[in-house]
């Protein structure tokens, strides 16, 4: 069976891992001779180890560029997060791990919870193609989205043009509101990014196999050491166990 699955997932015989270096969670560094780090680049090592073939980086400076190429034959697993709008072109475990995005807003801003947002006349700062930005557009109904075409073109627009609020991974905004004194991040958050391994939609195999390798990697404790090993414990949690009936 592991040799149809290697065919399958890995049928050049290396293991093409698309890996989305924006986020600095997952990505938190390189090696001296240049090869990603982090949780997500370990990972996808993992699933090639479990394979028996190598991996090779495959490296994109978004998740939307990453998943712009899903339908090209350019890679074999996508390490991004999982997204509806996503998901109509690549076949998506379940989350192995996730990141908490709220809102930041300014100093004097009578928004006090997360529920005050959504509300007409009001404009939010957000990068549109992340994770989270994608999930905003699909379900925030009376407020404004400002979308720009990176998390740091986000920050600059919320200040430069004094939108209301500006959404992100509660990590990064941690360091963002040290920028700008008397900000505030609200309490809680609007949803959790969901950390995942996609694969080709058409692969049958090769998606039971990244599930259960996901949902083994959960239990058995795998990811919650590469997160103490890469030091962002607090920032990246584990996710849940699927239910059993996954598909």
């Amino acid at each position: 069976m592991i040799e149809r699955i290697r065919i399958e997932l890995a049928p050049t015989g290396v293991l093409r891992a698309a890996i989305n270096l924006s986020n600095f969670l997952l990505v938190s560094g390189r090696s001296a001779a240049g090869v990603p780090e982090g949780v997500s680049p370990d990972m996808a090592r993992a699933v090639a180890e479990r394979l028996g073939v190598p991996v090779e980086y495959i490296e994109y400076k978004t998740p939307g560029d990453l998943a712009d190429t899903a339908e090209q034959d350019v890679w074999d697993i996508g390490n991004l997060g999982a997204e509806p709008e996503r998901a109509r072109t690549i076949r998506f475990t379940a989350a192995y791990a996730e990141i908490e995005a709220t809102y930041l807003v300014p100093p004097d801003s009578p928004i006090q919870s997360i529920d005050q947002v959504d509300e007409a006349g009001k404009r939010i700062s957000v990068y549109g193609r992340s994770a989270y930005g994608l999930w905003l557009s699909e379900h925030i109904q009376h407020a404004d989205l400002v979308t720009s075409d990176g998390v740091d073109a986000s920050l600059e627009l919320f200040v430069q043009d004094r939108l209301d609020v500006l959404a992100g991974l509660r990590p990064r905004l941690l360091k963002d509101v040290e920028q700008l004194p008397g900000s505030r991040i609200l309490e809680g958050q609007f949803t959790a990014v969901q950390q995942a391994i996609g694969c080709k939609p058409d692969r049958a195999l090769a998606a039971e196999f990244l599930r259960d390798f996901v949902e083994q990697a959960k239990s058995t404790g795998l990811v919650q050491e590469l997160i103490e090993r890469h030091g962002v414990q607090g920032q990246l949690t584990v996710a849940p166990a699927a239910p059993i009936d996954h598909p």
